[in-house]
């Protein structure tokens, strides 16, 4: 029992940093479960996919409800980022848990990075490079997938972004919107307030996709799985509701330290060192 308490505690906290950076839990899930409850890597990544699930189905109704995500676009992309889930699930019971260590110590330092880059806070404007002003007459395939004012680009480019984001979530379990995100805004541009709702949208599909095969196979403890994503959902509501009242760039430093931190263990692990 006292072991479910913190797991449930540990979700709490790991849902309430994810909602309040824009991360989602996923990313300290996985960290938290194998260092903190010698999980094994995969099974925590299983627990990690699930609880995906459950916070994306929260905040997707929410963006749904204001409009703010764009659905078409989203659904036309999760199609490739489904399949490339599928191929990641089926991957990560192949890749050694070793090299499962090292590919999630690289995403680490790369959003510890990340975090403290300076942060530019300008988005892309209608009617320019996004796409321009749209041509009067029969609308184009693209054009149906725009929004209201903005036009996507480079869809190729963003199809085969997606599938890299699929394979990332099943493979590391997080959900794939560190990868989602960046591809939506910096490639098709789309608006980054539509990209990280759009993105939210598309997570707990995706991480459906590959959380089934990992059932299948064995890779979701039910003990620890129930715990974990009541506390993930239970942190990450309370993450958005005192969004307002946090100093960001102090929490910001704080989370880099607590990600290089548990980059480094993961390195260790890849290395073989207890």
């Amino acid at each position: 029992m006292s072991i479910a308490v913190l797991m449930l505690a540990g979700g709490v906290a790991a849902g309430i940093f994810g909602s309040l950076l824009g991360l989602g839990g996923g990313l300290l899930i996985v960290p938290l479960l194998t260092f903190g409850f010698d999980l094994p890597l995969r099974e925590a990544i299983g627990v990690s996919l699930v609880c995906v699930i459950v916070t994306s189905g929260a905040s997707a109704a929410v963006f749904l409800e204001r409009r703010v995500a764009n659905l078409r676009l989203g659904m036309v992309l999760e199609l490739f980022t489904a399949v490339g889930a599928l191929l990641g699930g089926l991957l990560a019971f192949l890749v050694d848990e070793r090299v499962l260590a090292g590919l999630f110590a690289a995403l680490l330092v790369y959003v510890a990075v990340s975090l403290l880059r300076p942060r530019s806070s300008a988005l892309p404007a209608a009617g320019d490079e996004t796409g321009g002003s749209r041509k009067p007459g029969r609308a184009s395939f693209v054009d149906q997938l725009s929004g209201p004012d903005y036009r996507i680009h480079r869809l190729g480019p963003g199809l085969a972004g997606s599938i890299v984001a699929g394979i990332a979530s099943a493979l590391l379990g997080i959900g794939g919107g560190l990868v989602k995100v960046p591809v939506l805004h910096l490639v098709m541009g789309v608006p980054l307030r539509v990209a990280t709702a759009t993105s939210n949208l598309m997570i707990g599909i995706t991480a459906s996709t590959s959380a089934w095969i990992y059932l299948i196979r064995g890779g979701i403890d039910p003990y620890a799985t129930g715990p974990t994503a009541v506390g993930v959902f239970v942190g990450a509501t309370i993450g958005s509701r005192i969004a307002h009242r946090i100093d960001l760039r102090a929490l910001r430093v704080l989370f880099t330290v607590v990600l290089l931190y548990t980059a480094l263990q993961m390195v260790r692990r890849a290395a073989g060192v207890q």
